[in-house]
């Protein structure tokens, strides 16, 4: 058979022989086929190439549909190549140029855009793109667009049909650069809304990844981070700086999906003592690094409670984990993700890019947590974590108080805590934005202080506020709920009248894990003057050793 390409297809098919090469995955076809059929890996790999390429050829000529537009590109950059990467682990991943932009803003922790939070709500029979806050000091907060406002049009095209993603791309750009947005807002009487178009100019816009720092009581501080950036460890620096004399801290990592190691690390560096253990990586390809503490607290140490779920995963764990193996942080929540595996980012031709699992990651105790994926589907592995594995099968290490942890299945917590699920009524208040839209009720004929609470008449305003919505609920249900409700609509009013901070900070005054965090601090105080002891006893045995001359 005689095989015949287009020049899309001759230029996709070197494109990819370019991709495999630079990207070291001839070399470990090429040992995997020389292990199984004594040495001809080279070869093996070169024909693997060619039936692929053979494969594509005939698709693109003798498929039903035309193979023209996106068809080509979408076969290698949603197909071929994250199918192969799928087969080494579930982290490997390739990023197309949109995908590769959006990992290198999340690393980054800033974007160039307009500065608003936006969410899809139903309206009438209409999926439409609502303000939910305009950030402090940004393009759209100056312009002066409101929460509630309905994004009708970006640079004159609709956003009828398109999702949240879609509008975030619209809105989004080069710094410096013009954007036209055209919103509808509510007018003084029901049904009517007046429209506005808005020229803002993009402007850098910082992610922060430490969205909420503030003292929960005098002393004792409470820091979450979202995600692990390139800012996280001055972020949690600022943070604690800010709280003054610290006596203790609650340290939320709860769905925190990772990020950057190095970050991860110099979170570590401001909780342990220097030259204790943080991380070390392992790899065929690279040697073996060992991260320490090169600075130290400084002898600042105070008890630490840290915050995790199924969604700590990654950086955060490096994070959790050394916390736990030195006993310099007590562990409340449930198990975490357990992805023990590193990936390099490599950047590819037409700002494409690839993240490779390069290493795997270590605790300071030696352990693996990285949780089994070996005949799991990709759905599974993410959403459902399953059951525990049986600890017999793990391998078992010990904190520096001689405490015992299992490796190869996540962080365990020292304090296991469930996040109460939401309850029907719950579900349905969320499901019908009746918070949001309440506080843009509520404020058009109130003023809310910063330090206000929601009253029996708020609580009774919310009812009312229910009733001509036609929200379905029974005082038996939202009785047991009442005091989340209290801290949804006084979350949502600070979050309108003042800062995303403000109505977070309201939030987490509810929050039964936090206040279980603080119930626990005693236990994290003990857990510390363990470790003191232990190290002074390991110190005491090595100045009793004795020397040669």
């Amino acid at each position: 058979m005689s095989l015949q390409m287009t020049p899309g297809t001759r230029r996709t098919a070197f494109s990819l022989v370019l991709f495999f090469t630079a990207c070291g995955f001839g070399g470990i076809v090429a040992s995997r086929s020389m292990h199984a059929q004594g040495g001809n890996g080279d070869g093996d790999f070169r024909d693997s190439l060619k039936q692929f390429a053979a494969v594509y050829s005939t698709v693109s000529e003798n498929y039903a549909d035309p193979f023209t537009g996106d068809k080509p590109s979408d076969a290698i950059y949603d197909g071929a190549i994250p199918a192969m990467l799928r087969t080494l682990d579930p982290h490997s991943n390739f990023f197309d140029p949109k995908s590769y932009s959006k990992l290198l803003e999340e690393q980054r922790g800033r974007y160039y855009g307009v500065g608003m939070m936006i969410q899809p709500q139903l309206i009438g029979d209409k999926q439409r793109t609502v303000v939910l806050k305009p950030f402090a000091g940004t393009p759209s907060y100056k312009a002066g667009i409101h929460p509630g406002d309905i994004i009708t049009a970006v640079d004159d095209k609709t956003t009828d049909g398109l999702n949240s993603d879609d509008v975030v791309g619209l809105l989004k750009g080069d710094k410096g650069t013009h954007v036209k947005v055209t919103v509808a807002r509510a007018g003084a009487t029901p049904g009517n809304a007046e429209t506005l178009s808005f020229d803002l100019v993009r402007a850098e816009i910082p992610n922060n990844s430490v969205d909420l720092a503030y003292q929960i009581q005098p002393g004792l501080g409470y820091i979450h981070i979202k995600a692990v950036q390139e800012t996280t460890g001055k972020e949690v620096s600022d943070a604690l700086d800010s709280f003054g004399d610290v006596k203790g801290l609650v340290l939320d990592l709860r769905d925190n999906p990772g990020g950057l190691l190095n970050q991860a690390v110099a979170v570590c560096d401001q909780f342990l003592q220097r030259g204790q253990t943080i991380v070390s990586q392992r790899g065929r390809a690279y040697p073996e690094q060992l991260y320490r503490a090169n600075h130290g607290n400084g002898g600042k140490n105070y008890p630490i409670v840290v915050l995790t779920n199924h969604g700590t995963a990654s950086a955060a764990e490096i994070i959790s984990g050394a916390l736990q193996d030195h006993d310099r942080g007590l562990i409340l929540g449930t198990t975490t993700f357990g992805k023990g595996l590193v990936q390099t980012v490599y950047q590819l031709s037409e700002n494409t890019g690839l993240t490779l699992t390069t290493y795997h990651y270590y605790t300071p105790s030696g352990r693996l947590i990285q949780r089994n994926y070996e005949g799991v589907s990709l759905y599974d592995y993410y959403s459902n974590h399953g059951k525990p594995q049986d600890q017999k099968d793990r391998e078992v290490k010990q904190t520096d108080s001689g405490r015992t942890e299992y490796g190869g299945d996540g962080i365990a917590p020292d304090v296991p805590f469930e996040e109460p699920k939401p309850v029907h009524v719950q579900r349905v208040l969320l499901a019908h934005y009746t918070f949001f839209d309440f506080a843009q009720r509520y404020l058009a004929k109130h003023q809310v202080a910063k330090d206000a609470q929601v009253t029996p008449a708020m609580v009774d305003e919310f009812k009312q506020f229910l009733h001509e919505r036609n929200v379905a609920y029974t005082d038996a249900e939202l009785n047991p709920v009442l005091d989340w409700v209290k801290a949804s609509i006084l979350a949502e009013l600070l979050n309108t009248a003042y800062t995303e901070e403000d109505g977070a900070r309201a939030r987490a005054q509810y929050d039964p894990e936090i206040k279980k965090a603080v119930s626990v601090m005693n236990q994290a105080a003990q857990l510390e003057q363990a470790a003191e002891q232990a190290a002074a006893a390991k110190q005491a045995a090595h100045s009793n050793l004795p020397s040669t001359m």
